[in-house]
């Protein structure tokens, strides 16, 4: 009888501890989403915002640092993804010559940018280990380099611009480059934030 009474109380001191851990782990990320959605009213695109960052709400939780890391990680990958599309796309036959220089060109810019959003990342890493004024200036590097990245993605959807390549291509291409631009320019202005507050 006491074995078994032993067991019953084991079993509702893991059921109690395993129901604090989800609620723990749901309070974390309901408090790292309201975080992320206070944090992003504030970007060009706060919807976006929201939606490309609430996934990692529980990893972000309520730090500027981590949620500055995180949009620019996520503008990473999606350029690299854009450029993957374009780069596919370029491989397409019976495309018109202009066309296929337009695509040459944005793989270009997007070789660039992913680049600069690289550097980005490892001048961040500098910036979380620095303070005072090594700290500004791997802030002021990280900014550099997010604004050309964004300079080259929208480089890249300029050079559709023309009537004569209006079209599927075009069409294409700036879905997903103008998405990538937009993330980054959110990146940006929570990178801005959190080197503000330090």
């Amino acid at each position: 009888m006491e074995r078994a009474s032993v067991l019953v109380l084991l079993v509702v001191a893991v059921a109690v501890l395993y129901t604090a851990g989800i609620a723990e782990s749901a309070a974390a990320k309901s408090g790292g989403a309201s975080f992320i959605k206070a944090k992003c009213s504030t970007t060009q695109y706060p919807a976006l915002c929201v939606q490309s960052l609430s996934m990692y709400a529980s990893a972000i939780q309520k730090s500027p640092k981590q949620l500055a890391h995180t949009a620019l990680t996520v503008s990473l990958a999606k350029a690299q993804s854009a450029k993957a599309f374009v780069s596919k796309l370029g491989k397409i036959k019976g495309m018109k010559k202009r066309e296929l220089e337009a695509v040459h060109d944005c793989l270009d810019e997007m070789d660039d940018s992913i680049d600069r959003l690289s550097q980005s990342m490892q001048e961040l890493e500098k910036a979380g280990k620095s303070k005072g004024q090594d700290f500004l200036w791997h802030m002021s590097n990280v900014d550099t380099w997010v604004s050309a990245a964004l300079t080259d993605e929208n480089t890249c959807v300029d050079g559709f611009a023309s009537r004569t390549l209006d079209g599927r291509v075009k069409a294409s291409v700036r879905g997903w480059v103008v998405n990538v631009a937009q993330v980054t320019s959110n990146a940006l202005a929570l990178i801005n934030q959190y080197g503000a507050k330090n």
